[in-house]
């Protein structure tokens, strides 16, 4: 377990294993929060199982992922690592660019 964080903390170049479980500890959290946020707004959309899947897609892209950026964001801050995990955001919108770039 503990090469498997020691991985980690080389890859994202954190400075300590407590980092480490810090950051998976909000991925954590973050999941959590964008899968109990998932119900009340498909819920207040009206979006139901017999809804088409494409058109359930679609506004998951639309609401819950940017709600699940925020959220990390969020918990980032609070638990002590907002850097991180604005530079991963950073990071992953430079790659998401780079696709619709071509």
């Amino acid at each position: 377990m503990s090469s498997f964080l020691q991985k980690l903390q080389t890859r994202w170049g954190v400075h300590t294993i407590w980092q480490v479980i810090v950051i998976l500890i909000v991925f954590a959290l973050t999941g959590f929060t964008a899968m109990y946020i998932k119900k009340p707004i498909f819920a207040w959309l009206g979006i139901t199982p017999s809804t088409s899947w494409w058109y359930r897609t679609l506004i998951w892209l639309v609401t819950v992922l940017p709600a699940y950026q925020i959220f990390l964001l969020f918990y980032g801050f609070i638990l002590g690592q907002f850097t991180f995990f604005w530079n991963f955001e950073k990071r992953m919108f430079g790659r998401i660019g780079k696709l619709f770039g071509r």
